[in-house]
């Protein structure tokens, strides 16, 4: 084996697989003169003729089909066990879709656990607000934010939205000093706008009975965690949920602006996939663990949020919420 040159075999097979230097310059990626040489080289080798020219194609002779039998098995078996290996190390792909504030704010901080647990898989995250097109796109799953209504799909809810207005407590202790009204605290406060969420400020405002004379946002954000900054710095009264700032809320670094008001609480983060994506046991095992992790943050973010002295309003989703009489 030590005298065999391998090269030129593999050029060799290519060319009696194919039957023109051309076509097997083409499938090898190197110029005709470069196949002709190698093909010389192992007649060469052999001392013996191993095609005839028969008009425009080249002909094995009886020890060039000799050799190709057993070439074209050994290379054949190759490619074999080349493609099981990256069909193999395909199937260690997970890839997730995942709405961008989401997966920094509150997927980020755990799939580290998720990856411990599976050291053998490669795991892809995805954030962005488009959805998967599960035909066409290779995502196993999309954590979605929205109301749940993806015909076709297996669509299953993961966390509730917790939404009530929230600032840092020294931006509440600036409120508080221009009125003890919270509706009179609202018209005087710099409101953030989050502006892809499904609950904002208008809604709220609509469903709690409070009219302004004007509707105005300082700060217009297209990203949740845009907003839960801007509103840790003091610069205003941001309208979101819990499930992107527990953390901030434990920490004191955001609070609640008043108890008078309802969290509106209704079902806004769903596992989807097309039904099928499920018999992955990887896609199964994710969301076993996706549901238990959930399970704890809810429980955790209705525990503090009533220690606060916070009340909840469950809804099916915003385009369903009654107007109510608000109260003091």
């Amino acid at each position: 084996m030590r005298d065999s040159n391998l090269k030129a075999t593999e050029y060799f097979e290519v060319v009696a697989r194919l039957g023109t230097v051309t076509k097997a310059a083409v499938e090898l990626g190197v110029s005709p003169s470069a196949v002709s040489q190698q093909i010389r080289l192992l007649e060469e080798q052999f001392g013996v003729k191993l095609f005839r020219r028969e008009k425009r194609r080249l002909v094995l002779t009886l020890d060039g089909d000799r050799l190709f039998q057993t070439t074209t098995q050994a290379f054949s078996a190759i490619r074999n066990a080349r493609n099981a290996i990256a069909r193999q190390r395909e199937t260690r792909n997970l890839t997730v879709r995942v709405s961008p504030s989401f997966g920094v704010r509150w997927l980020g901080p755990r799939i580290g656990e998720f990856a411990a647990e599976n050291r053998e898989w490669n795991i892809r995250v995805d954030a962005t607000p488009d959805f998967s097109a599960f035909d066409t796109e290779a995502v196993d799953f999309d954590l979605r934010y929205g109301l749940g209504s993806w015909t076709g799909l297996t669509v299953n809810c993961v966390l509730h939205d917790l939404v009530l207005p929230l600032c840092s407590p020294d931006y509440l202790d600036e409120l508080q000093q221009v009125s003890n009204h919270p509706v009179e605290q609202i018209a005087a406060a710099r409101l953030i706008d989050s502006v892809k969420a499904l609950y904002r400020w208008d809604l709220w405002l609509a469903s709690n009975r409070i009219e302004l004379d004007e509707l105005e946002y300082p700060f217009r954000f297209d990203r949740s965690s845009m907003s839960i900054e801007m509103a840790k710095q003091g610069g205003g009264l941001a309208l979101d949920s819990v499930t992107q700032c527990l953390p901030e809320l434990r920490r004191g670094e955001l609070v609640p602006f008043s108890t008078a008001f309802d969290v509106i609480d209704f079902p806004a983060y769903w596992f989807v996939c097309p039904p099928r994506h499920l018999n992955r046991r990887i896609v199964s095992r994710f969301a076993e663990w996706l549901t238990r992790k959930a399970a704890e943050h809810d429980a955790e973010a209705r525990t503090l949020l009533t220690g606060f002295g916070c009340t909840f309003r469950p809804e099916s989703g915003p385009e369903l919420i009654e107007v109510v009489p608000w109260r003091l």
